[in-house]
């Protein structure tokens, strides 16, 4: 009973606490360990309003929750394959580009890879990067830099790889040496039965959200990932950051731009632009990818105010292959995904 009157003060509390802060609330949907709290609170502090951060783990799983949703979020953070995906179904707000005038500190080769919107009509980068591999040294000391270390038998139970369909299906095809968009169905069971036969045997399970936690506490010895969320646990370990190596396979990897997009009937879309721009300020966009040691991909004045470490260069991704909408050919890659691959996991 004394438990019960508790939970029934507190949520009176939160609930009064809530109808007194009558600021403008903007709701952002973006991948976990991807919102810098630094940044969040200087917008909240200068445009007056509260900021709230859902997250999700794959593309899969944001455009589920929208399709399931409707409009409960004014900006969400989709790889291009799902703003392609989204535009094509009517889902995403345009742009106002007299809103945005920090759209000029985007590169400009950046935005000619981005055939699926290429003047930002829909969709803004928010950051330009790849996943790649940790290792951890002291427990693999001898491994090649390349996609077959998930073949490793002598790695088996030591090892994950994102829980992300066209990533894993992606390097699996260019480890092959197809193109991450093929819509060849023979090349895209090629890719499954590689990874069936080749890596799922050799993996404690595919994971997309709980890995770098995993490998902090030597779970995993080799982790496929984002160098983020694997630093993220690590940064404090003075012998594990010693001992830990994080590389992107030039054979195989694919580039990723995740991009800021409105989806279609948010409630305050004004503040969503204000958001993007602030985004794009160079000393802002510096302080988002220093937060988590990564180039200033997307924004090329930030280059210049960036004052931390990044755990890859702009060389390791500049040539990478983008995942981009496959079509009716997506269904090739559900089927191989979710009924072959993922069974069981």
């Amino acid at each position: 009973m004394r438990k019960m009157v508790i939970v029934v003060v507190l949520g009176a509390l939160t609930l009064f606490t809530m109808s007194c802060d009558r600021r403008e609330t903007l709701r952002l949907f973006n991948w976990a360990y991807y919102t810098p709290e630094s940044v969040i609170r200087l917008f909240e502090q200068e445009y007056n309003v509260r900021v709230t951060v859902d997250i999700f783990t794959s593309n899969e799983e944001m455009f589920a929750s929208l399709m399931a949703g409707g409009a409960r979020f004014d900006l969400t953070f989709p790889s291009i394959d799902y703003v392609e995906i989204m535009k094509s179904l009517g889902m995403l707000e345009r742009l106002d580009r007299s809103l945005l005038p920090n759209l000029k500190n985007i590169d400009p080769i950046l935005l000619a890879k981005m055939t699926h919107d290429p003047y930002m009509d829909y969709a803004v980068p928010y950051f330009w990067g790849a996943a790649g591999i940790a290792v951890n040294t002291a427990r693999v000391p001898d491994f090649e830099k390349c996609w077959s270390i998930f073949s490793r038998t002598d790695l088996a139970g030591r090892m994950t790889m994102l829980d992300d369909m066209r990533e894993v299906m992606g390097v699996a095809l260019g480890f092959l040496g197809y193109s991450t968009n093929t819509t060849n169905p023979g090349e895209i069971e090629a890719a499954r039965d590689h990874i069936i036969n080749e890596w799922r045997p050799n993996l404690v399970r595919f994971d997309g959200s709980a890995y770098g936690l995993g490998f902090a506490n030597g779970e995993f010895w080799v982790s496929h990932g984002y160098a983020e969320d694997i630093f993220l646990y690590i940064i404090d370990d003075e012998q594990l950051m010693r001992d830990t190596v994080f590389f992107i396979p030039e054979r195989g990897s694919v580039g990723f731009i995740d991009s800021m997009v409105i989806p279609r009937g948010a409630r305050n879309i004004e503040l969503a632009h204000r958001f993007i721009n602030f985004i794009h300020r160079p000393e802002i966009y510096a302080m988002f990818v220093d937060e988590f040691g990564l180039p200033a991909a997307a924004n090329v004045p930030a280059r210049a105010l960036k004052t931390g470490y990044s755990w890859y260069t702009m060389e390791d991704i500049r040539y990478l292959e983008f995942s981009f909408d496959v079509g009716p050919a997506l269904s090739y890659f559900h089927e191989a995904w979710f009924n072959n691959i993922r069974l069981g996991n």
